[in-house]
């Protein structure tokens, strides 16, 4: 397969793998927001070609029909399988960005926030409700027209977690129904990437790819230990999420198998 990729640190491990492996692949800038490569990419068969890279270039994937291209995944907080495992599933609230306004309190309480879809137009992270607040006031200034691609729009929809005391965080990676590498990546406070997760945890991960195979044929997987036992995170498009400590060469070796 030819990889297409956009630089970044991760991407550039990523390259010295495939340089290793022997797999074809080349160097883009990728425009903002359009997702365009610069220079184009020239490939001699478009069902032979994955992206790494920002979000945004899922647009230039399906504009040129690459395949496999980039593996968009539906929002993991509209999975029915997954709901009584994830962090915050029972108790998140769901709203528009044109409803923060009117619905959200300016109390200066903590909420985790995050875009329902993964989108990446916001970083989830704790935040007061006054910076919540703040962030709406400023989205909502722009006509809905003039909202670029990959801002937050007036009909974004958003959800709100009470925060969570997290013991560990790891980032699993699924290629064809299958955990293929992990990462721990945050412990207690602590950024940490190490590739090691415990056994209970692995299977935990392999356990959530099992009871939802449909999601996707390849994705990035997040799950985390806490007091009241191991929760689903999120899940993110493989193609834009952190790599950290991941094993890049049975990563490799798993998207190449899977095939257009």
């Amino acid at each position: 397969m030819h990889w297409i990729l956009q630089e970044f640190d991760d991407t550039r491990a990523l390259a010295n793998v495939l340089e290793r492996m022997g797999i074809p692949f080349s160097w883009h800038r990728i425009i903002p927001f359009l997702g365009e490569l610069v220079p184009e990419p020239v490939v001699t068969d478009r069902n032979d070609v994955i992206i790494f890279g920002s979000y945004s270039v899922w647009r230039h994937a399906e504009a040129r029909g690459y395949r496999p291209g980039v593996f968009r995944i539906p929002s993991f907080i509209e999975e029915a399988a997954w709901h009584p495992y994830l962090l915050n599933g029972p108790d998140a609230v769901i709203l528009s960005l044109d409803e923060v306004q009117d619905l959200v309190e300016d109390d200066g309480s903590l909420w985790f926030l995050r875009p329902v879809d993964d989108t990446k137009e916001l970083a989830g992270r704790v935040r007061s409700t006054t910076e919540i607040i703040e962030i709406a006031r400023s989205a909502l200034t722009l006509d809905p027209a003039e909202t670029p691609h990959g801002s937050l729009r007036h009909d974004t929809r958003l959800m709100l977690c009470r925060p969570v005391n997290i013991q560990k965080e790891w980032r699993t990676w699924v290629v064809d129904g299958r955990v293929v590498t992990h990462s721990l990546y945050k412990e207690g406070s602590r950024v940490v990437y190490r590739q090691e997760i415990d056994d209970d945890a692995l299977a935990f991960a392999q356990a959530m790819a099992d009871l939802n195979p449909g999601h996707g044929r390849a994705f990035a997987l997040d799950i985390c230990r806490t007091s009241h036992g191991l929760r689903l995170l999120e899940t993110n498009c493989v193609n834009s999420a952190g790599l950290y400590a991941a094993d890049l060469f049975r990563l490799v070796e798993a998207m190449e198998d899977l095939g257009p």
